[in-house]
């Protein structure tokens, strides 16, 4: 939508005047942008004519502070510009397994800040006894200075104090217990994520709260599907949350979560951010949506709050004239905007680049699925032993039948306890923003809608991985000489894959032209996790959910044994909305497959 020139909006890049005298960040200067109060910059149309506002001072929220706690807001000011001085490759948020390293670094600091609150409090002690001893000792001498002095061993005493005695307690004051703490910190902080990380774990927040249709008020209360826990999230959580998908033109979300922090506020729970700056938010981002009269009644709760704000005003007046505008032209009379709260489906959520989105997160959700008596009645259970495959008579392998056609199967115990530690253990170290390959260039490339960690591990790393390639091959009785290595996965906050092929389409022909090895045939997924809530593997084109299981594994054909691909077989990984989601797959090529695979009479065999 294209602003007009009179609403004084919120808008990015934010360029905001530091009430602590902070600087601002150069990748903000925008030249189309005028400093106002807020942290918004105001659009200006061209030829406008520029006034010169005055940034109000924030008023003074404390008086005085002790010495102890100015030194720590000190450390606390240091190190926030130490990390926001790092940079990193916003990546940390894309893997539960390395995010769980961020824990015990956090607890190690906790460690560490005791430790000089300690020692802060014990050089406080020491200054604190050599100032009652001087009091009172002053007290004595200024009574009767000439009969103090009088006594040769008060002027010895008076000459070692201020010549020895004061030059160790100006020592005492001068020293620095923070050097440890500063110095500890320095060295994780290279680990620490980034500006990038947060922004991504709030919109894994947006993503499964519209994946799993969950109000802003299950976020906030820790209140989950199967789980409740005390994890909450504060007004200037929510008013965060707002600003994220603000900054991002969500204006969606944007009100979801100002009016969150709004609910909260009322409610009575203290906070930083200020009821006015709540409000100048949501009543923009409400007008972003379309609700010109709930922009009007919430607008005017901000200039009832704060009547000198600079946009409120201005911007009311717009949103009034707009509105009656818009009633002239529909002859109607004015209705007063709904009494009732904002909250998930009171606005319609924009759609985006996926066509099968609703079905694809109805599946999720566990809802849409196309399982039936006639269905169910076609699948079985059975022992494979691989076609009487030497490793597997002694021991065949446990096999469900997952769906009829395409024909899906799972394999129960495929990898032991001890199997998958290994496989973690030997992935960790490795574990890299999972890529996806550009349809156009063909070139590997991170994409928002796969987020995750993989690692990929060959034969040579250990001997668990030529086992388990070798038991891929037993089962499926397919060669995996020239499958590619095995990929192991962690999915971080929010983790996902969207609705994708694994084989390549005929407008790729090169995805896997260097390999030498011909299409993705199959997949084979390993589970290596069980996950609380979420994760599944769903199936859009057919209605399939499959459900993670710790130790099982999932098989399919991506192409019919005439070598087309089989565009049923589209499918993606839900969102993890509780837990931490491991997974390992084998994609297996087509090179080799000629005699364990025939082709078909027809293009579907």
């Amino acid at each position: 939508m294209k602003l007009n020139e009179e609403c004084l909006c919120a808008s990015t890049p934010i360029i905001k005047a530091s009430p602590a005298g902070g600087s601002v960040r150069g990748s903000d200067l925008n030249p189309s942008v005028l400093l106002t109060t807020g942290g918004y910059p105001l659009k200006l149309r061209p030829h406008t004519k520029v006034r010169r506002y005055s940034v109000k001072p924030e008023r003074p929220k404390v008086i005085e502070e002790d010495r102890m706690r100015k030194s720590l807001f000190f450390i606390s000011w240091a190190l926030l510009c130490c990390c926001c001085c790092w940079t990193t490759q916003a990546e940390v948020f894309t893997s539960i397994g390395q995010m769980t390293d961020l824990i015990y670094t956090e607890k190690e600091l906790v460690q560490s800040l005791r430790e000089y609150i300690k020692a802060e409090e014990s050089k406080l002690a020491a200054v604190k006894s050599w100032a009652n001893k001087l009091d009172a000792l002053t007290r004595v001498s200024t009574s009767d200075p000439e009969g103090y002095l009088a006594h040769p061993v008060n002027a010895y005493k008076l000459m070692k104090r201020l010549n020895t005695e004061w030059s160790e307690l100006e020592s005492l004051v001068l020293q620095n217990p923070s050097d440890g703490f500063i110095s500890n910190m320095s060295v994780h902080r290279q680990y620490f994520p980034d500006e990038e990380d947060e922004m991504g774990a709030a919109k894994a927040l947006m993503r499964l709260q519209d994946t799993y249709q969950l109000d802003s008020e299950a976020f906030s209360r820790g209140k989950l599907p199967g789980i409740h826990s005390n994890a909450i999230l504060t007004v200037d959580d929510c008013f965060d949350m707002g600003k994220t998908a603000y900054n991002d033109a969500d204006y969606y979300h944007a009100v979801l979560w100002m009016q969150q922090s709004l609910k909260q506020l009322d409610a009575g729970e203290e906070a930083v951010v200020s009821k006015a700056d709540i409000l100048d938010y949501l009543s923009y981002s409400v007008y972003q949506m379309g609700d010109l009269p709930r922009a009007i009644e919430l607008t005017r709760r901000l200039v009832a709050i704060e009547p000198g704000h600079q946009r409120a005003g201005g911007n009311l007046r717009y949103f009034e004239r707009l509105l009656f505008k818009q009633l002239n032209e529909l002859n109607q009379a004015y209705q007063p905007s709904s009494e009732e709260p904002i909250q998930l489906g009171t606005y319609s959520r924009p759609r985006d680049h996926l066509p099968e989105r609703e079905a694809y997160e109805a599946l999720c959700r566990g809802e849409g699925l196309q399982m039936n008596e006639a269905r169910r009645s076609r699948l079985f259970c059975r022992y494979q032993d691989g076609k009487r495959n030497p490793r597997l008579l002694l021991k065949p392998m446990k096999e469900e039948d997952e769906w009829d056609s395409p024909h899906i199967v799972r394999y129960l115990e495929i990898l032991s306890h001890e199997e998958i530690e290994k496989i973690k253990e030997l992935a960790k170290p490795r574990l890299a923003r999972a890529t996806v390959r550009d349809p156009k260039t063909g070139v590997l490339t991170t994409a928002n809608y796969r987020v995750s960690k993989s690692a990929w591990l060959e034969g040579e790393d250990d001997p668990v991985i030529v086992r388990v390639n070798q038991r891929i091959e037993d089962i499926t009785g397919l060669t995996v000489d020239t499958a590619e290595l095995l990929q192991v996965a962690n999915y971080g906050v929010g983790g996902q894959y969207e609705p994708h092929y694994d084989f390549s389409r005929k407008d790729e022909p090169d995805a896997f032209k260097r390999l030498g090895t011909g299409n993705r045939v199959a997949t084979f997924l390993n589970y290596m996790s069980d996950v609380e809530a979420g994760g599944a593997t769903v199936f859009p084109d057919f209605g399939a959910a499959i459900w993670p299981r710790k130790g099982t594994a999932v098989f399919w054909y991506n192409l019919f044994k005439s070598g087309e691909g089989d565009y049923r077989t589209r499918h993606a990984a839900c969102p993890v909305l509780v837990g931490s989601k491991w997974v390992s797959n084998k994609w297996i090529h087509e090179r080799g497959q000629e005699f364990r695979r025939p082709c078909g009479l027809t293009e579907v065999d």
